[in-house]
Order: structure tokens, then sequence, then C-alpha cells
């Protein structure tokens, strides 16, 4: 089975998935290294760390399978969802986003119905296409890859309203999507019309930490009838403030000797990118 197939396998059998975002190869060993099975490249996460710019469409789609590529050499045994904001243009493009996806290894992608440049799901002034526009990107993913696990969002609650945003997730189901993630609901209500609108399909829900929607345990998400869940900014945003304070201390006090219980000791950190099996092979070829 292919981490597609499995990860299907295992949402039929009414498992809830977490998925952490990455976006980087040490990201996603971490991630791993916690138990986690299943990740999300997330483009916010990507456009902050790789270019230091917010997620407002200035990452493309060359930067994002170049991650993508690295992410999924990293963790093989890993099932990488790889955010793929609006496919970054037309068809022809989606087609190529879709191309270079497969290659990096990616088991699916989220394809969203912004104008581009798109912005954060949870900012403000966002735009989307005409409905079937954003149909037609999903039918070439899904033409041109049959096995990707596709995850149709849509950001029309933002501009458009609910009931807009519900159409267009019913519109994508019958598509034959994977699932459908409607972005940004404001409040436990709408969680709930959500599910009672969509009951037929894996739902996604998206806890940005201080973001609009509600922040609710997967178990709890589970019971409103949501069954994929990503966390795409916990580890981007705990980093941040570790690393913001370390360097803060560093400069206030030219050392950290008296905190060492803040940082992954030195041995823990190259058994972590693989140290010993490279000393291993090594040997070996001796």
């Amino acid at each position: 089975m292919t981490h597609a197939d499995t990860l299907r396998a295992r949402l039929a059998g009414g498992e809830t998935i977490l998925m952490p975002g990455v976006w980087d190869p040490l990201s996603a060993l971490l991630a791993e290294q916690a138990g986690f099975h299943t990740v999300f490249v997330s483009g916010f996460a990507v456009a902050g760390t790789l270019l230091g710019e917010p997620d407002i469409g200035i990452l493309n789609q060359t930067h994002m399978a170049e991650v993508a590529q690295r992410v999924c050499v990293s963790v093989p045994e890993m099932c990488v969802i790889v955010d793929a904001d609006t496919g970054y243009g037309d068809n022809g493009d989606v087609q190529r986003t879709t191309e270079l996806w497969q290659a990096a290894g990616a088991a699916g992608m989220f394809l969203e119905d912004q104008v581009w440049p798109k912005k954060c799901g949870h900012m403000e002034g966002k735009e989307v296409v005409p409905t079937n526009e954003w149909l037609a990107k999903l039918t070439t993913v899904r033409t041109r890859s049959p096995g990707m696990f596709l995850t149709a969002r849509t950001d029309a609650r933002a501009v458009n309203g609910l009931a807009d945003a519900l159409e267009r997730g019913r519109m994508a189901r019958d598509l034959g999507v994977d699932a459908v993630f409607v972005e940004a609901p404001q409040s436990l209500s709408e969680l709930d019309q959500i599910a009672t609108a969509l009951p037929d399909v894996v739902l996604v829900a998206n806890m940005v930490e201080k973001g609009k929607t509600p922040l609710l345990t997967p178990s709890e998400l589970h019971d409103r009838g949501f069954s994929l869940i990503v966390s795409p900014l916990s580890g981007l945003l705990s980093m941040t403030k570790a690393l913001g304070d370390a360097y803060a201390r560093l400069r206030e006090m030219g050392t950290l000797r008296d905190h060492l219980d803040t940082i992954t000791a030195f041995d823990d950190f190259t058994d972590l990118v693989g140290l010993p099996k490279h000393l291993a092979n090594d040997a070996e070829q001796r």
C-alpha cells in the first residue's frame, strides 16, 4: 500500500489523524520522533522559515516542491501531505504542481480556491475564484494523479459566507476528493454546521493557535464529525519562541552555561539527524 492508501484506510477505519505542520527535514524528524505517522508541509511555515516572508503568495511552486522533496527523503516511512496553495496558476500550472508533488514523494496535497496571490486562511482580505475554476483544478489533480490524497480547501466562508463554502464543499465531495476542508469557521456552531452539511466525506479541521477557529482536541473534533486534524503552526510558533528566548539569553549573558536544561544535548541532536547510521556505514566500507 502507498502512504496515501494507508491514510485512507486509517480514516475509513474510524481513526482520527492529527498532522503537525513541518517545514524542513529537521522538523519532520522531530515529528517522527514524537510518534506521528503523518505530517503536513505548511506553506505558512515554509514561507516564514525559507524566505522570512509572510504567507501572502510570495512562496512559489519551486520553493515548495524543493522543500517537499527534502522532507519526503528525510522521513520515508511517514505520510507527507504537502500544501499546494492554489496550484500556483491555471490548470497547466496545477498539472505541473501535481507532477512535482508526485516526484517529491508527497502522499497528498491541499488545493484551495483563493485568488492568487493567496493569503493565510486566518488573515483578512482574502478573495476566492469562481467555483467552477476551483473544481476544474481539483479535476486536473484527480485525473493526473488518481492515487494522490486530495484535500479540497475552500476559503469562501470569509468571502461569501458559510452557505457558499458548504455548497463548494458538497461540489468538491461529488468530484471524488478524499477530504473537504472549510477554512476558518469562527465558532462551535459553524463547525457543527459544516459537519451536518457534509456527513459523508472526511472533514479537515485546522487548529491554528490564536487563529479564528476555536481550539479543540482531536477527540473533541472527532465527536463533532472531523477526522483529519491539521495543527500547522504549533511547532513553528513554539520553535520561534524557544529560539528567540535562547538568542536573548545568549546576547544578555554571553553563554547558555546556566540554561543547559533548555537545549537539546549535542549527542541527542547528532543521533536525531542520523550520525550513528553514517558512522556504521563508514565502518562497513573500511
